[in-house]
C-alpha cells in the first residue's frame, strides 16, 4: 500500500476541536463532516485538499476529546494518511478503527513542509519527501492493520472475515 500528495502541515497540540468543530457534531455523514474539517486551524483546507494529499503535524496530534468524527472528517475529506511526531492515543486507536493511516516519525515531522509532495510506502514505513529528494523511516504498519486500512475500517474487516 502506498500514498502519495500534497502536504497540508500543522504544528503541535492540533486537537479534534480544531479538526472538525464541536459546533458540526450533530452530524455523522462523513461527506458533511468532510466539509468543515479543519476549517477553525485552515479555512482554505476544505477548497485546498485532493484526494491522495497528507496531513503532516508536530506533537500530539488528535488530543482532546475521543471523538471518532475527527479521523472520519479527515479521510472523508481525501487525506490519505496523517504523519506526525506523536498522535494522542485515542484518535490513533479511532483513525485505525476507520481505516484512515497514520505514522509517527519525528524526522518526517520536521522535515517535510507545507506543499512538499510526499509518498508513503506503508509495506517498509519509508516516507519519501519527492520534492526535497529525502526520505524517512517511519513505523512500518503491521500486516493485520494494513488489512484493516484495506477494508476501510474495523467493521469491514470484522464482517470480511
Amino acid at each position: 500500500m502506498k500514498a502519495f500528495g500534497t502536504v497540508f502541515k500543522y504544528g503541535d497540540n492540533v486537537d479534534t476541536d480544531v479538526i472538525i468543530p464541536a459546533r458540526y457534531l450533530n452530524s455523522s455523514d462523513p461527506k458533511e463532516l468532510a466539509t468543515h474539517c479543519m476549517e477553525d486551524i485552515d479555512k482554505d483546507f476544505v477548497n485546498k485538499v485532493k484526494p491522495g494529499d497528507i496531513i503532516v503535524a508536530e506533537k500530539n496530534f488528535g488530543c482532546g476529546s475521543s471523538r471518532e468524527h475527527a479521523p472520519i472528517a479527515i479521510k472523508a475529506a481525501g487525506v490519505s494518511c496523517v504523519i506526525a511526531e506523536t498522535f494522542a492515543r485515542i484518535f490513533y486507536r479511532n483513525a485505525i478503527n476507520i481505516g484512515l493511516p497514520i505514522i509517527e516519525c519525528p524526522e518526517a515531522s520536521k522535515g517535510i513542509e507545507q506543499g512538499d509532495k510526499v509518498e508513503v510506502d506503508f509495506d517498509s514505513g519509508i516516507i519519501y519527501n519527492r520534492t526535497k529528494g529525502t526520505q524517512f523511516k517511519g513505523q512500518a504498519f503491521p500486516e493485520f492493520m494494513q488489512k484493516i486500512i484495506q477494508a476501510e475500517g474495523l467493521i469491514n474487516y470484522i464482517n470480511q472475515k
